[in-house]
C-alpha cells in the first residue's frame, strides 16, 4: 500500500482512539460532582479518598494521552503529504525539532516504527482507562457510610 493511504488510514484510526476515551472520561469526571451533590457524599474515610484520587489522576492521564495520540494522527496526516516514507518522516522530525518537542535525530525512523510508538500511546492510555473504570466502578463501595 502507498505512503499516503497507509498514513492516512493510521492517522484516521488515531484520531478515533484519541476521542472516544477522552469523551468517556469528561463525561464521567463531569458527572463526579454532580452525583456527589446529588447523593450528599463526601471522601470521609482514606478508602474513599483514594479512590477519588486515582480516578482523578487516572482519568486526566486518559486525557493527556488523548491528546498526545490526536497530535501523532495529525503528524501522521503530515506524513501522507509526502510520496516517499523518507521525505514524510523528515518532515515530521522536522516540524518537531522546529517546535522544540525533539531534538532532530541522526536519521529518519521508518513509518512501523513511528506506527510502535504511537501504538504504544494507545496502549498506554488503554491502561490508564482501565485503572480510571475500575476506580470509577471501586467508588460505591468506598462512599458508603
Amino acid at each position: 500500500m502507498p505512503i499516503p493511504e497507509t498514513c492516512d488510514g493510521f492517522a484516521d484510526w488515531l484520531a478515533r482512539q484519541a476521542l472516544w476515551p477522552a469523551v468517556i472520561v469528561a463525561a464521567v469526571l463531569a458527572a463526579a460532582p454532580l452525583a456527589a451533590l446529588a447523593g450528599a457524599v463526601a471522601p470521609n474515610s482514606w478508602p474513599a479518598a483514594a479512590v477519588a484520587i486515582v480516578a482523578t489522576v487516572s482519568g486526566l492521564a486518559v486525557l493527556a494521552l488523548s491528546a498526545l495520540i490526536r497530535f501523532d494522527a495529525a503528524l501522521f496526516h503530515l506524513m501522507a503529504s509526502y510520496d516517499e516514507e523518507t521525505a514524510g518522516g523528515a518532515a515530521v522530525d522536522d516540524a518537531l525539532a522546529r517546535m522544540r518537542l525533539k531534538p532532530k535525530p541522526d536519521r529518519v525512523r521508518s513509518l512501523s516504527e513511528r506506527m510502535g510508538g504511537a501504538r504504544r500511546l494507545v496502549f498506554r492510555q488503554r491502561l490508564a482507562l482501565a485503572v480510571f473504570a475500575i476506580a470509577v466502578a471501586a467508588a460505591p463501595l468506598a462512599f458508603q457510610p
